[in-house]
């Protein structure tokens, strides 16, 4: 199968419903340095009822957007927030440089945010810095590795075959970079 250029030519905004869009934004905007770009204060007929909301952006370097919501109705907030066990592999990932990653890692530090809950991984085509924000969805800030092109097309040229391989039962790491 050979390469296509993807028709999505970025990420516009991934959205998340928050229960409290001022420690949102004072966590994104205030310790992370997103700024908050805009907030929609809507009310609209939406699956078969009125809806009041806020709904929050904040800017990433790309043009795309982080976005939450919150609703003015406690029956509403409870409908499209449901409740979800946490799982590291649930997360939001989020390419920064390394100086970028170490300033990220000194705000939190210096904001005293969740240090328990902050760590790096080392994975071997890249390095992550993790933490939870307000809401309790995991973030990653990710430093790709020097040769990380080389490593990309790797994973490109058999990324068919390994999935194919992996969904027969053969579970065999192909990550060789660690």
């Amino acid at each position: 199968m050979t390469a296509r250029t993807p028709i999505a030519q970025r990420l516009h905004h991934t959205a998340y419903v928050t229960k409290d869009q001022e420690a949102t934004r004072a966590f994104y905007e205030d310790i992370l340095g997103f700024p908050l770009l805009a907030t929609w204060s809507e009310a609209d007929e939406l699956f078969g009822a009125l809806r009041v909301y806020c709904h929050t952006f904040f800017g990433l370097a790309d043009g795309g957007a982080l976005a939450f919501f919150q609703f003015a109705d406690k029956a509403d907030q409870d409908l499209f927030d449901p409740a979800l066990l946490p799982s590291p592999f649930r997360h939001i990932a989020l390419k920064v440089d390394a100086d970028g990653q170490a300033e990220l890692g000194r705000r939190l530090a210096a904001a005293n945010w969740k240090p328990e809950g902050t760590y790096v991984l080392e994975h071997g085509y890249c390095r992550s810095l993790y933490t939870e924000d307000p809401n309790g969805m995991l973030l990653e800030f990710t430093v790709d590795v020097p040769h990380a092109d080389t490593i990309a097309a790797d994973r490109s040229a058999d990324a068919h075959d390994t999935l194919r391989r992996w969904l027969a039962g053969d579970h065999t790491s192909n990550n060789t970079y660690r």
